[in-house]
């Protein structure tokens, strides 16, 4: 045999072997819960569930889906829709320490589909998945990340003292709302609910159990399994903002990062009408949202914690819109603005609340307490127009939380009983003092 034949046929059997190794480590079965084929996760990809998250996912996501989750579950459940779209490796280690994904078979005896949403297949795996993960897995799944604009994306967890989680949902870079970060929330138990849109809040984060901003590890494939590589090769890796430094010159933790993403110093005039057209959106939205409760649970009952309840109270709408006009408050204050010129600019809006119907501007941000969030009241308790009814049900749940306090831990735990029972009773004295002032009827006081 020749040598330049000799050559040939080491050729193709080299050829045929690296073959074969690259077609074995890409086999997919038809029994997994999604194929990848050759996809694999870069910044790029980063970058692309990024915009997918800030272009897809609203405050009623998980309702029209119809996918119940808690806290903890919100970081996992959008990754993986993610994934199961885009085609990408998505993983998660479960409470007994194994690592499931893409490649999970457990499910193979569902049927699929090309729609995510209507692929039941892929929603029990994600089921599944959600019931064995929590904010005690999370660190296993995810790494800690620079802080910058270009690290900080939406899409992008934080886990919160090992107990709470959630994502990013946008980076608002023009001063408008009180932190640059905009996140996405869930509340517990798991249930089908509105997502909450909040200002990022956190104390400073613990390495120990990797609190903090992170970002998802990228599933590999080597010698015919999937893992993850270690931490410090992700391109987003640092751990800074767990360093004592990081906070240095700032207020705390949150001004840190909010100042390391957007160091903008901004004109605090300018600032004011940013803030204030944030609180003008945030507050047009709400009419929609008040309107259809109103004719919806005038017709139907809408308890607590029920799929109505879900769709047309507005707790986390209200939160935001205080936290506005707290940081409006703060502003003014910090900045020694003329408060009652701006009163006056806010007089001069007007939110048409109802067919016949109208509040300024000026009306929301001095009566944001006494506005109702339950779907069942009255519009006019709905927009602070009926303090007395508001006075009355803070007063009723107070005194019913003091009794409550009283036969639960009187005995057992006297010291958290009595610093638990000035705080309701505090709630008690002021409403009393503001049910005077609006010459509201005294509620009747329950017995203990």
């Amino acid at each position: 045999m020749s040598y330049s034949r000799l050559i040939l046929i080491s050729l193709i059997v080299y050829a045929s072997l690296t073959t074969s190794s690259f077609c074995s480590d890409l086999y997919e079965s038809d029994s997994q819960i999604w194929k990848v084929g050759r996809q694999r996760w870069t910044t790029h990809q980063e970058r692309d569930f990024g915009k997918w998250v800030e272009e897809n996912i609203t405050e009623d996501f998980l309702i029209r889906y119809r996918i119940p989750l808690d806290c903890a579950d919100l970081p996992y459940a959008f990754r993986w829709i993610y994934a199961r779209i885009a085609h990408l490796p998505a993983a998660a280690t479960t409470g007994g320490n194994r690592l499931i994904g893409h490649w999970s078979t457990d499910w193979r005896h569902l049927p699929t589909n090309k729609v995510w949403h209507k692929d039941r297949r892929f929603r029990a795996a994600l089921m599944a998945m959600l019931s064995t993960t929590s904010t005690r897995t999370l660190p296993n799944d995810v790494y800690p990340i620079r802080i910058n604009a270009e690290s900080v994306t939406a899409g992008t967890a934080f886990l919160v003292s090992g107990s709470h989680a959630g994502i990013v949902a946008r980076i608002v870079m023009d001063g408008s709302t009180t932190h640059p970060i905009q996140t996405f929330e869930a509340g517990s138990p798991a249930r089908i609910q509105r997502l909450r849109l909040r200002n990022f809040i956190s104390a400073h984060p613990d390495p120990l159990n990797m609190s903090g901003l992170l970002k998802f590890r990228w599933p590999v494939r080597s010698a015919g399994r999937w893992h993850y590589l270690p931490i410090e090769e992700y391109p987003f890796y640092s751990q800074e903002q767990y360093l004592t430094s990081f906070s240095a010159g700032y207020e705390d933790y949150l001004e840190a990062v909010a100042q390391k993403i957007d160091p903008t110093v901004y004109d605090p005039h300018e600032k004011i009408t940013k803030v204030m057209d944030t609180l003008v959106r945030r507050s047009t939205e709400r009419i929609a949202v008040v309107i259809a409760g109103n004719e919806k649970c005038r017709l139907n009952p809408c308890p607590e914690e029920s799929l109505l309840w879900e769709i047309y109270s507005t707790p986390t709408r209200d939160e935001f819109i205080q936290v506005v006009i707290d940081h409006l408050e703060g502003i003014i204050s910090k900045n020694q603005l003329d408060r009652d010129a701006i009163l006056e600019k806010m007089a001069k809006v007007h939110l048409q609340i109802s067919p016949d119907r109208f509040v300024t501007l000026e009306h929301v941000f001095l009566n944001s307490k006494w506005m109702s969030s339950d779907p069942k009241a009255s519009i006019n308790a709905r927009w602070g127009l009926d303090k007395c009814s508001i006075i009355a049900i803070h007063m009723r749940r107070a005194q019913e939380s003091i009794a409550f306090i009283k036969r639960r831990y009187s005995k057992n735990d006297p010291e958290f009983a009595e610093r638990s029972l000035r705080i309701q009773q505090a709630i008690i004295d002021e409403m009393t003092r503001e049910g005077r002032l609006n010459q509201c009827t005294p509620p009747q006081v329950l017995d203990d």
